[in-house]
């Protein structure tokens, strides 16, 4: 696709919900992102009726869109249920764009929700055909891949684990922000560098949280949007890629996909990375905010950890990253992307509550699927930025 041919700004988000972050017993994962879905639309001043494009993935459900369907009693036009991991949503972002500049459907309805917390105290798992040159030496995934990437940016670039472990820290200090994260205790450089270690040299704080939780958000067309009553985030570019599925094809362990969705984003948006305000990134690792930041033009390759050093994406830092909490103290249910979306269209639309970043006006929301494999980059903005 073309970058000059994505519809910038001719569509928006106009409702972005959350529901059943951290622990929801007695929920199953349909039911949450129900609850996320009804709260969303009702923000932006709408009924599930009107939803004629539904969007979603739902952990154990090949067919997540048509039960969510029947859940809703809608009858949608067009359903889509690709599971590319964190990634999914963004990358649904870009097809309902797509779908409403087309007049395919009116109004699209993107949600998730898992309660792997309540019901597995597990990760989600990736299910398939096991990863032939991996699956023998008995992998502790997806720790140990992300751990391997860890490893060898430290070895290349020199990159330490108390840099890893600022971007744990950076994460809590926003989350004691947010009175929705799951984690809000102090944490300190030395409870990240000395709690249990994993994967090499990967601790158990330099984890994504295993919690319950679900998203929800609701597009139309910019023309529509400013008639309802939900402030419209304005969708200005959203690209995918992929380089690999398992971590022993990845290129370079240095270097994802993100580079690529990335540029092809920025290029879609007419933005570049130094016009960001606020980085939401999928941080299921915290290698991998390392890891995008370069990526995704913040820095430079190699740059990631000095980037984040002395509380460079904490509150008050050089850049506001992460601002909900992330995946490594607000929520990660599996699949975090959305969350990362709901948190873009919060931060842009100035409802941040304490966590806001003053006068933010562009915000990236990337998402990452599989062991750093599938990565897909959304950027919303506010009115000012059409």
């Amino acid at each position: 696709m073309s970058d000059m041919k994505f519809p910038r700004g001719r569509t928006a988000v106009v409702g972005a919900a959350t529901f059943g972050i951290g622990a929801a017993p007695g929920y199953e994962a349909i039911d949450l992102a129900v609850h996320a879905s009804l709260k969303a639309l009702e923000q932006a001043g709408l009924k599930p009726s009107d939803v004629d494009g539904l969007f979603t993935t739902l952990p154990q459900d090949p067919f997540s869109s048509l039960t969510i369907a029947e859940y809703l009693g809608i009858q949608p036009a067009i359903t889509d249920n690709s599971r590319t991991g964190g990634s999914s949503f963004q990358i649904q972002a870009m097809w309902a764009a797509l779908a409403l500049d087309a007049g395919l459907c009116n109004v699209a309805l993107i949600t998730y929700g898992s309660n792997q917390r309540s019901a597995s105290g597990g990760l989600v798992s990736s299910g398939g055909t096991p990863l032939v040159y991996e699956h023998r030496y008995k992998p502790m995934n997806p720790p140990s891949s992300y751990a391997m990437a860890a490893a060898r940016h430290m070895h290349e670039y020199g990159t330490t684990r108390k840099q890893l472990a600022e971007v744990a820290v950076a994460a809590r200090q926003w989350a004691k922000l947010n009175p929705d994260a799951f984690m809000r205790e102090d944490l300190s450089l030395d409870d990240v560098l000395n709690a249990r270690m994993v994967s090499d040299p990967l601790s158990v704080r330099d984890c994504c949280l295993v919690t319950d939780g679900a998203a929800a958000v609701v597009m139309v067309r910019a023309d529509r949007a400013k008639d309802l009553p939900g402030m419209p985030a304005y969708l200005l570019g959203s690209a995918s890629a992929t380089w690999h599925r398992s971590i022993g094809n990845m290129p370079d362990l240095t270097v994802t996909a993100a580079k690529d969705s990335g540029t092809r984003a920025y290029a879609q948006a007419g933005v570049k990375a130094q016009d960001i305000d606020v980085a939401l990134l999928y941080d299921a690792f915290t290698i991998n905010t390392i890891l995008f930041l370069e990526d995704l033009g913040f820095c430079a390759k190699g740059e990631g950890g000095a980037f984040v050093d002395n509380g460079g994406i904490a509150p008050g830092g050089r850049l506001a990253v992460n601002t909900n909490g992330g995946g490594l103290s607000c929520v990660h249910p599996g699949m975090y992307g959305l969350f990362t979306m709901v948190e873009a269209v919060e931060q842009v639309r100035g409802t941040a509550g304490a966590r806001q970043v003053p006068g933010a006006r562009l915000a990236i929301a990337h998402g990452n699927g599989g062991v750093l494999s599938s990565q897909a980059t959304a950027i919303f903005g506010s009115e000012e930025t059409l």
